[in-house]
């Protein structure tokens, strides 16, 4: 990440520090060392004050305060640095995306034998699995369609229902494996809410990355998405034009761009 930092204290010897923010239900199996340094003015004064350590640093887990630094992001939204937010009435896309933790079918009636569930990731219950044979863009440069490259990825997930909570059924917890696939058409105008879930309590934080794009970041949230409240919410004005944000834990992320790069990203 790259900051801006206004060097306008009074000229001495200034800790900076940093420590893990973890979204899993453990604070365990990670290097629990701050990471520190010191920020010194150049000039001429003198000071005999050694620099004072941070009284207070955010637990490895708390959410509430990661977030709230990451609200304050912004695009700088200058003259030199404009912003280009899509319009509403733009938008020819419109995708509503879960990220979930789910178990994949072991037997196909799932009956009696079923004993050794595998754990899988998945979107919109959707979950990716590396073709045997060609690869998805020879796939496509060759014309073959199923199973290896099947253009029918939803738009929405399969099932309505409150993506946070604990509880869920057999079908919310159940994934198919795929290599499906969005088709979009040059310079279409996209927004997709990512929605996390915690289905099988694998609620954590889920970065999202978009291949050879920028897109603005135009909110994020807690909880199920609510779409006639949260859009009231959205930040038009300089949102992050970024490649990777975070979806919350238990939570929702909008973005918003173009898909005006028609380069074949791997």
């Amino acid at each position: 990440m790259d900051v801006l930092l206004y060097a306008n204290s009074t000229p001495g010897l200034y800790y900076m520090a940093g420590r893990q923010y973890l979204s899993t239900t453990s604070d365990t199996g990670f290097d629990h060392m701050n990471a520190t340094a010191i920020l010194q003015y150049n000039g001429n004064y003198t000071t005999t004050d050694a620099p004072l350590f941070p009284e207070h640093l955010p637990m490895y887990m708390s959410q509430a305060e990661a977030f709230n630094f990451t609200n304050q992001i912004r695009s700088l939204a200058s003259p030199e640095h404009p912003v280009n937010v899509p319009k509403e009435s733009e938008i020819t896309t419109r995708m509503i995306i879960t990220a979930s933790m789910n178990s994949l079918y072991c037997a196909p009636d799932l009956g009696p034998t079923c004993v050794n569930i595998s754990f899988a990731t998945s979107v919109n219950n959707i979950s990716w699995v590396n073709p045997t044979t060609d690869s998805i863009l020879q796939a496509y440069y060759r014309n073959i369609s199923n199973p290896i490259y099947e253009t029918d990825f939803p738009d929405q997930p399969p099932t309505d229902f409150n993506f946070t909570a604990g509880g869920t059924t057999m079908s919310n917890v159940l994934t198919v494996q795929g290599t499906k696939v969005k088709v979009l058409d040059y310079n279409e105008t996209v927004e997709i809410v990512f929605q996390g879930t915690n289905v099988m309590g694998g609620a954590v934080n889920h970065p999202m990355h978009l291949h050879g794009h920028s897109f603005y970041v135009l909110g994020f949230g807690f909880g199920p998405f609510d779409p006639v409240k949260d859009p009231k919410g959205y930040n038009l004005v300089d949102p992050p034009y970024v490649a990777t944000f975070v979806t919350p834990k238990n939570g929702w992320l909008t973005i918003r761009f173009v898909a005006d790069n028609p380069v074949y990203n791997t």
